[in-house]
């Protein structure tokens, strides 16, 4: 699609969901003034809300609720006194908090200044946190008063806690706007060695994706959402500042609580959840008299790791036609989005190549392959990355970059079979850990289960799986079962039965600990 269509269709898309909320017609004109005023950052974004819909509730937390007035006034507050201790433009700002409005906050009043901004992994242990802070180049450090052990060894400049938030916004000034729109740096997951800065910067081009969420997804103006995912993850993040966008009410907590969930998803009427599929699974684990009804609930959107065909189902069969499943990364941005009718007719799917955003299945030599073929991944999206802060960047090809999957197309639909890394070349054959740990989740007595490869003397690679179990089993029983079904290259030739899977805070999988487990000690039985 040209570039002059691409913008057609992109205004359209975003016009029809302003027509279809009737509002007083000042309200977008008030807006659009104050995006003017404070350009398309973060801030400019709660600066347009807060003008359009002052009145409406922006936040529900912990501490009760915040509307869009107040929560800009102390956005100013907040921004005011950060300047007065030396945050502007080009200053590195790291914020370490976890889902409150106090990050909110933080990132409105640091992004009203022109400050680059970093956001921290709650899961941070000091080594790794002052690791980040140094590369990173990190002088001022926002965080949450638990965190204050591991900050006070970071070697940051300046440290501010929640009872400086508190300070802050209680002196009633206003900031001067400041559009230069400062970077915003994401770190991606991190699963093995030092996580890496994705800088982006706010632009038009976020237009585009928003555009591609709204053609798919039915989110309206002044909706309610409920945002489990990590907001320092970009899932997370790019929910909250896209609901703040529409106006919407954002229902967060600090900690992700399955039973709480469902009790906020029915207390508020909440229309959307924002979720990573673990949570999905934890809270389909609950029992009955703790899954309150949802009749409102009309989106699940779920990312950040790969979801099995199995909560899928299960995730529709419960909830009804609601799920949306979107594919991408910290890098590329999200490239296809599942819808539910997509997902019923193929549980396993990524999802169709979503608006504006070109997909395609590479060879080693970059040659594209046609549907069916199994090559690598590359994405084209305006939303993409800047490149690392560390310098670098993905693999690119004709424009497109690489994603690090594996995957093919059929009849449109894009299906993802695994990580290029995790591959395993056993007995010369290739196995994709997911196919192996999606047959394993189908068995009534297991709960969850993940497949790593191990060195082995006879084959090269073997198969170790690590397994949750719901029911007795033993590990015979464990690889017949995968004997019966699958070739015999992809039968684990260890099996270790686990209480749970080692996953970071958006649930994927962190298969260097397992293989960890796997070469340095006896099978479990």
């Amino acid at each position: 699609m040209s570039t002059f269509k691409q913008r057609m269709q992109t205004g359209a898309i975003l016009t029809r969901s302003n027509i279809k909320h009737f509002e007083r017609p000042d309200r977008l004109p008030r807006a659009m003034l104050a995006m003017r005023k404070w350009g398309t950052s973060p801030a400019g974004i709660l600066a347009a809300s807060a003008a359009r819909y002052p009145e409406n509730v922006a936040l529900i937390d912990d501490e009760g609720s915040i509307t869009y007035e107040d929560l800009w006034a102390r956005t100013n507050s907040v921004a005011a006194a950060l300047a007065d201790r030396g945050v502007g433009a080009g200053v590195g700002v790291g914020i370490l908090c976890r889902n409150h409005r106090g990050f909110i906050e933080w990132l409105m009043a640091a992004a009203a200044t022109g400050a680059d901004i970093t956001l921290l992994n709650t899961g941070f242990a000091s080594p790794q946190l002052a690791d980040v802070v140094e590369h990173e180049n990190i002088s001022i450090l926002i965080h949450d008063n638990e965190f204050a052990a591991i900050v006070s060894d970071c070697g940051v400049e300046q440290a501010f806690d929640e009872d400086a938030l508190n300070s802050f916004a209680t002196s009633n000034r206003m900031v001067e706007p400041n559009n230069r729109g400062g970077r915003i740096v994401i770190l991606t997951s991190g699963t093995t060695g030092r996580p890496k800065g994705a800088a982006r910067r706010s632009d038009s081009s976020a237009l585009e994706a928003v555009a591609a969420l709204l053609q798919k997804l039915p989110f309206k103006i002044g909706d309610t959402q409920v945002v489990c995912a990590p907001a320092f993850h970009a899932w997370g993040f790019g929910n909250l500042l896209l609901g703040i966008g529409r106006c919407s009410t954002s229902i967060i907590n600090r900690r992700f609580d399955p039973s709480a969930t469902f009790d906020s998803l029915a207390e508020h009427r909440a229309d959307v959840l924002v979720v990573v599929p673990v949570m999905l699974a934890r809270m389909l684990e609950l029992p009955s008299k703790s899954k309150l009804p949802t009749p409102n609930l009309k989106v699940i959107a779920s990312s950040g790791s790969a979801i099995g065909s199995k909560l899928v189902l299960d995730v529709l069969k419960f909830f009804g036609p609601v799920l949306y499943n979107l594919y991408g990364s910290t890098e590329v941005s999200f490239a296809t989005i599942a819808t539910p009718e997509d997902l019923a007719e193929a549980p396993s799917t990524a999802g169709r190549v979503a608006l504006a955003v070109d997909v395609e299945i590479l060879d080693a030599a970059g040659n594209q392959l046609p549907d069916g073929r199994t090559g690598r991944v590359f994405v084209g999206a305006s939303m993409r990355f800047q490149g690392y802060t560390s310098g670098g960047t993905k693999e690119e090809i004709r424009g497109l970059l690489s994603s690090g999957d594996l995957g093919h197309f059929r009849n449109g639909l894009l299906f993802v079979e695994g990580r290029e890394d995790d591959m395993i070349v056993s007995g010369g054959e290739n196995v994709f850990p997911q196919e192996v740990e999606e047959f394993l989740n189908q068995h009534p007595a297991i709960k969850d289960a993940a497949v790593v490869g191990v060195p082995d003397d006879d084959f090269g690679q073997g198969l170790a799986a690590f397994v949750v179990l719901s029911d007795e089993l033993t590990v015979d029983e464990v690889r017949a079962h995968v004997k019966d079904h699958l070739a015999r290259h992809k039968v684990p030739r260890q099996v270790h039965f686990v209480d749970e899977l080692p996953r970071n805070p958006t649930g994927k999988l962190l298969r260097r600990s397992m293989i960890d487990t796997a070469t340095g000690g006896p099978n479990d039985d």
